[in-house]
């Protein structure tokens, strides 16, 4: 009994002394494994979207010029791209620019990181059942830009389109006008449509 147990602890020093390296990281694990038992929730992807809530945080840029390594990452990202215009708006450096005859914008947040890309589009690019609710229910405006956003999936962050803060995701934004009213749609991939924002 008494060598089952000096061998058992020579085992598990050995292994102590194998990990040594990566001891913080067991404690953090076992600290982790800890709180999801006392809080009884055990959901990993719970807290996942806890951490990304946590890191989700628009911030202002400061000051007026673009950032160098924005730019940077623009030509990084689309290649040499011709009559790029910039301009620096509260939370983006914004980049304007021409691509396969359209006008697009990319947008660089805090860190100089793609949040996402905007291209004009026409109403018959919208998903069909989304131009049929759309025809039905604003039958009395008439139809205004629209542009679908592309979010950058590899940037977690937060996008402010047309003044509201919103999980960066895959959207068609369709801006309606009747007299002096206009609004924005926001449109799904599938096509699901939801009213945005109420510009006038």
């Amino acid at each position: 009994m008494k060598k089952l147990m000096i061998l058992s602890m020579a085992f598990f020093f050995s292994i102590a002394l194998a990990f040594g390296q990566n001891e913080k990281k067991v404690k953090e694990l076992i600290k982790e494994t800890k709180k999801e038992i006392k809080e009884g929730t055990g959901d990993v992807k719970t807290e996942k979207k806890d951490l990304k809530a946590e890191k989700k945080e628009l911030r202002r840029l400061e000051g007026t010029n673009v950032s160098s390594m924005a730019k940077d990452n623009f030509y990084a990202d689309f290649g040499n791209v011709p009559d790029v215009k910039w301009k620096r708006v509260d939370f983006y450096d914004e980049a304007t620019f021409m691509k396969d005859g359209k006008e697009m914008k990319a947008f660089y947040d805090f860190d100089s990181q793609l949040v996402g890309t905007t291209k004009s589009v026409t109403f018959a690019d919208l998903p069909k059942n989304a131009q049929t609710e759309i025809t039905k229910e604003y039958a009395d405006y008439d139809i205004g830009p629209i542009f679908f956003f592309d979010n950058n999936e590899a940037n977690e962050g937060l996008v402010l389109l047309y003044g509201i803060e919103s999980e960066s995701q895959d959207n068609y934004f369709v801006e309606l006008i009747k007299g002096a009213k206009k609004v924005v749609l926001q449109v799904l991939d599938s096509g699901e449509v939801f009213f945005h924002e109420n510009l006038k």
